[in-house]
Parts: structure tokens; sequence; C-alpha cells
């Protein structure tokens, strides 16, 4: 799977109600969600993006409460990835769950500046950045976890398997 955006960077100890405040857990529309990506960070964050770009992101990235919603506000933005230094493993696994790719690569951060344009391999652990020209290795992807990625997440891969 490769994926290609531009990059949108943001530093360390981002918690899921920077991601996605909690006063909008009410709300059950993912593309409402979308909406309200990064509020807490940046409020105008749904406004600048574009569909496939990538967060690049500092160390305990959705750190905070365990809600599902921090993920899906960010598929639903169209965050194409995210690159962090690490992760809240809970953050981590939700995104797995509901098929966003999520990279822990150390030193990310001063690899990649904002707005370069970069192309994520997922299946070969490899981030090229095209705007300067370097290319980047990160620790492969277990192979259960790009299956679900492939099917979309944990609900679509669940459904697939039950219809064997």
């Amino acid at each position: 799977m490769k994926l290609r955006g531009r990059v949108w960077k943001y530093g360390d100890e981002i918690d899921t109600d920077g991601i996605y405040p909690g006063k909008y857990l009410v709300s059950f529309d993912p593309a409402e969600a979308g909406q309200h990506a990064m509020e807490g960070i940046e409020p105008d964050f749904h406004n600048k993006i574009s569909k496939g770009d990538i967060l690049v992101v500092g160390n305990n990235f959705g750190s905070g409460s365990a809600r599902e919603q921090a993920a899906l506000a960010l598929k639903y933005a169209g965050v194409g990835a995210v690159i962090a230094e690490s992760f809240a493993r809970t953050f981590y696994r939700n995104a797995i769950n509901i098929g966003l790719p999520v990279i822990e690569m150390k030193g990310v951060q001063n690899r990649i500046a904002e707005k370069d344009e970069i192309e994520v391999d997922l299946d070969a652990g490899k981030i090229r950045n095209l705007t300067q020209g370097k290319e980047f290795s990160f620790p492969s992807i277990d192979a259960f976890i790009m299956e679900l990625l492939n099917m979309g997440g944990a609900i679509p891969y669940y459904k697939n398997r039950m219809k064997r």
C-alpha cells in the first residue's frame, strides 16, 4: 500500500482532547467528526488539509482518553497516515482498528519539514521525501496489521472472515 500527501507537523504530547475535543462526543456522524479533527490544537485544520495528507508528529501522540473518535476524526478529515516519534498505545490500536495507517519512526521530526510532499510505502517500509529527494526506512509493519489496514480496519476484516 502506497500513500502520498503533503506533511503537516505537530509536536509532542498531543492528547485525544486536542485531536478531537470531548464536547463533540455527542455526535456519531464520522463526517462531522472530521470537521472537528485537531480542533483543540489548530481550529482551522479541516480547512487546510487535503485528502491523503500526512501528519508527522512528536512523542506520545494520542495520549489521554481511549476515545476511538480521535482516530476516526483524523481519518474522516482526510488524513492518509500519521507518522510519529511514538504513539499512546490505545490510540495506535484504535487507528489500526479503523484502518488509519500509523507508523512509529524515531527521528522523523528532524527528517521531514512541514509541507514537504512524501510517499509512504507501507509494504516496503520506506518513506520517500519527494521535496527533499531523500528516502528513509521504518520498521516493518506486522503482516496481520497490514491485512487489517488493507481491508479498511477491523470491522471489514472480520465481516470478510465471517463470509468464508
